[in-house]
């Protein structure tokens, strides 16, 4: 599932909770086959669920357990939980969840975090990324195993940047000057979402703003989107939106128009990047030299993984880590099963995707850097399959593995990871936004609208 179906199905979910929050946490007693694990997986794609399925027949030979994999849709994803809560028919483990809907099924208590946490505790907490574990836990509990992460980047033409002599895109003025100097001749400086219904918008204008210190909130738990360094966001980013296509522009347009060669930036996902690679028939580049070539594209595109503004302290990166929910009504071979995907199973599934799946275990404690160092050689993509090291090169991919260390998200870090899940459903910020494209509202408008609706959020919430 891409990521932003993932974000909508978080949408969907939190309204659906609401609307069940009475029959959701009141799940009774449930019968389990002690010989059979039901999977939840948001990874539902055919190709995708019969490489798991290969998986788990390592671990029914091992352990006599039969593992049935129930592909789930993101729209189907709310419905189901909330029924299977009432009825007690509530899988195993669901896999793939990001990190708003773990909170929220955790409010719901429909999690066994202790299992969780002994999952971590028995594979070794210094095996995990810090960073993937703090953005799953809640004081001193793991909501969730942490499984993969995905990183949100800003892809550019190199070759149009180099042959205009512009600097790299690492900050808001190099990126401001090259939207400006590159929107001519008909291609566009930069393409960007201003969609006010997708969630995506709204991680796009996260990745941007938390390099220049935007946070939703501060440590008093105070909203912060009418601050100076938000403010700056905003028209930072109204400012790109000029130099981008007019209309609202989605997560499929933003791709189309860079993978057609009209654009000379954007801001997608890491899963982004086997498409561009040309390893997969249904969204191939289509520029004039993508033709003959369709790694052209990928060969002649830069990839930064962190932005400054003129308010940050440093670069910052944005992302979203999938894990392992192991729920109240698991049966015994859950951990055990989780244990097995994180380490005996691990680099077969981190294949199944690599592009949008670097370890958030790098490693056991007899090689630290074993996963890390294997993601790095697995082959991505789908009518094709090819190493990504092959197109991007060593130092593109190492800079992608550093935004598992790296990356940042609003409200955890501040306690409010509960604001998470309404944010999405509501989308304040992508509407204030597009808005704001269509000279609707000033960005000073666009912030103190946005932060007006995140209160609104936070009191429904206390």
């Amino acid at each position: 599932m891409s990521p932003s179906r993932r974000v909508r199905t978080t949408a969907v979910l939190t309204a659906a909770l609401l609307a069940g929050a009475g029959g959701a946490c009141s799940t009774g007693p449930q019968a389990q086959d002690p010989d059979v694990l039901t999977v939840w997986n948001l990874d539902g794609q055919p190709d995708r669920i019969a490489a798991v399925q290969e998986i788990d027949a390592g671990f029914t030979r091992r352990t006599g357990v039969r593992v049935e994999q129930v592909p789930v849709d993101e729209s189907q994803l709310p419905s189901l939980i909330v029924s299977a809560a009432v009825s007690g028919t509530m899988p195993d483990l669901i896999a793939g969840l990001p990190l708003g809907t773990v909170r929220q099924l955790a409010q719901q208590e429909l999690l066994d975090v202790d299992a969780a946490g002994r999952v971590v505790e028995e594979l070794g907490e210094s095996t995990f990324s810090p960073t993937a574990l703090s953005l799953v836990r809640d004081g001193d509990r793991e909501l969730a195993v942490p499984a993969e992460v995905w990183a949100q980047i800003l892809v550019y033409r190199e070759d149009l940047f180099q042959r205009a002599g512009l600097a790299p895109p690492t900050t808001y003025a190099a990126i401001q000057e090259a939207a400006e100097a590159l929107s001519t001749g008909g291609r566009y400086g930069i393409t960007l979402a201003t969609d006010p219904a997708d969630p995506f918008t709204a991680q796009t204008f996260e990745s941007l703003a938390l390099g220049n210190g935007c946070q939703l909130v501060d440590e008093a738990g105070e909203v912060g989107l009418d601050s100076g360094p938000c403010r700056r966001a905003f028209a930072f980013y109204d400012a790109l939106a000029a130099q981008a296509p007019s209309g609202t522009q989605t997560v499929d347009s933003t791709r189309a128009t860079y993978f057609a060669g009209q654009a000379a930036m954007t801001i997608w996902s890491t899963f982004l990047l086997d498409e561009m690679a040309g390893l997969r028939d249904d969204a191939l580049p289509t520029c004039p030299e993508c033709r003959e070539d369709p790694a052209w594209l990928a060969r002649n595109t830069g990839i930064v993984t962190a932005v400054q503004g003129p308010d940050g302290a440093g670069p910052a990166s944005f992302g979203e880590v999938t894990s392992w929910a192991i729920t109240a009504a698991h049966g015994p071979a859950a951990a055990g099963y989780v244990t097995h995907m994180l380490s005996e199973g691990y680099e077969a599934a981190l294949g199944i995707a690599p592009e949008g799946k670097f370890p958030a275990r790098t490693g056991d404690a007899q090689d630290p850097g074993r996963f890390v160092d294997a993601w790095a050689t697995l082959p991505a993509g789908v009518d094709r399959r090819a190493p990504l090291v092959e197109t991007y090169g060593e130092d593109t991919m190492d800079e992608i593995a550093q935004v598992a260390t790296t990356l940042q998200r609003w409200a955890i870090p501040q306690g409010q990871g509960p604001l998470l899940g309404p944010l999405t459903a509501e989308l304040p910020i992508p509407k204030t936004i597009s808005s704001a494209a269509g000279g609707a509202l000033s960005a000073d408008e666009a912030a103190r609208r946005a932060t007006e609706a995140v209160e609104e959020i936070q009191r429904s919430l206390s």
